[in-house]
């Protein structure tokens, strides 16, 4: 097995960013001069996408032949909730001229279909690629609206407006009874490796772990990888998984919602923190091979430390947090250039899509 090793003295100086956060408040971490910076330098855009009675997540950018933006995401009713994403999201298009500007809805891509279908009561984790002339949209389905149904499924088409071949039955199924993926596979990133395989990344964890465990975050989300000759498939795991596993350490820090990206001959990957600093930063890693990672860095800090907003409604208690972030890279592939995610708030007091244009060089 394979898996990234950390020191004690390691997770200390990591994770005093953490502790800082929750007893002092992100007023704090905005102020503390740390010696490690945010990977990205970020300029904040705004908050790009919302709908009146929905919650938006899940936005998945790519440039189309009209070159114009178009956004791939997810939604649900208001009425749902927060935690309505497992129990009746849709996949959608939206579009705007450029990622600068806003967006607005175009069309419903997938809904649930119900009945003894694998994405029978969700549809959600939308992520839009392209290879050569066809487009990928890989996503997460289930079918109890529950996580222990969770599939890692793929749509494909000619064009971004489709028609979509929507999938009879998962790209990726769990591991078995016991292993460390045996709960579910979702949180697909993906991207060409170098060995000419086609690789996807999947996020998974111990039903046992996850069922027995005490506290707010249960079970330790680990990312696998499983590689195929075509992106259509059939996907092999990697006998060195899970190839993200930050279990050995303490205050049961993971990460989550991964996306990966190849740059001058390196993969690098942005998640969600989930305890490695805090809930709140993004994590930036990098690799030659795709199965030994970097040590995590800071991607990016809370949105308190790029834009100033009221005080949320008390339902929104993920506010401060940008999840799910998504890069849309230069036209010629060659750079990022934006970074997408989702976070709660708005002026419908639900969660939007929010960009930042990426300022490194």
């Amino acid at each position: 097995m394979s898996q990234t090793k950390y020191t004690r003295k390691d997770f200390l100086k990591t994770s005093a960013l953490g502790i800082a956060a929750v007893v002092f408040g992100s007023s704090f971490t905005r102020s503390f001069d740390f010696s490690d910076k945010p990977y990205f330098k970020l300029k904040p855009i705004g908050r790009t996408f919302s709908l009146e009675d929905y919650y938006i997540w899940c936005s998945s950018p790519i440039w189309g032949e009209d070159g114009k933006v178009h956004l791939f995401y997810s939604r649900w009713k208001k009425e749902k909730g927060m935690s309505g994403w497992i129990r009746g999201s849709e996949i959608c298009r939206a579009e705007a001229d450029s990622p600068f500007e806003e967006f607005q809805h175009k069309q419903v891509i997938f809904s649930p279909r119900g009945g003894e279908f694998w994405d029978a009561t969700t549809c959600h984790n939308p992520l839009i690629t392209k290879v050569e002339d066809d487009y990928y949209l890989f996503f997460m389905g289930n079918s109890n609206g529950k996580t222990n149904t969770k599939r890692i499924g793929l749509a494909t088409s000619k064009s971004l407006d489709g028609d979509w071949k929507r999938p009879e039955q998962p790209l990726l199924l769990p591991g078995e009874k016991g292993a460390w993926d045996d709960h579910c596979t979702t949180n697909p990133a993906f991207v060409k490796g170098n060995d000419g395989k086609y690789w996807l990344f999947y996020k998974s964890w111990n039903t046992e772990e996850y069922e027995t465990q005490k506290g707010t975050v249960r079970g330790n989300r680990k990312y696998g990888l499983a590689k195929a000759d075509s992106p259509l498939g059939p996907y092999k795991k990697v006998t060195e998984n899970p190839v993200i596993d930050f279990s050995a350490m303490p205050n049961n820090a993971q990460l989550e919602d991964a996306f990966i990206w190849k740059q001058k001959g390196k993969f690098h990957m942005v998640a969600r923190d989930m305890g490695f600093f805090n809930h709140e930063y993004g994590l930036h890693l990098t690799s030659k091979d795709g199965l030994r990672w970097t040590k995590p860095e800071i991607a990016y800090l809370n949105m308190q430390s790029y834009i100033d907003e009221p005080n949320p409604p008390k339902h929104l208690k993920r506010f401060g947090r940008l999840e799910r972030p998504m890069i849309l890279m230069s036209k010629d592939g060659t750079k990022p250039q934006f970074l997408f995610g989702a976070t709660q708030g708005g002026k419908f007091e639900t969660s939007t899509a929010f960009a930042f244009e990426i300022l490194n060089k």
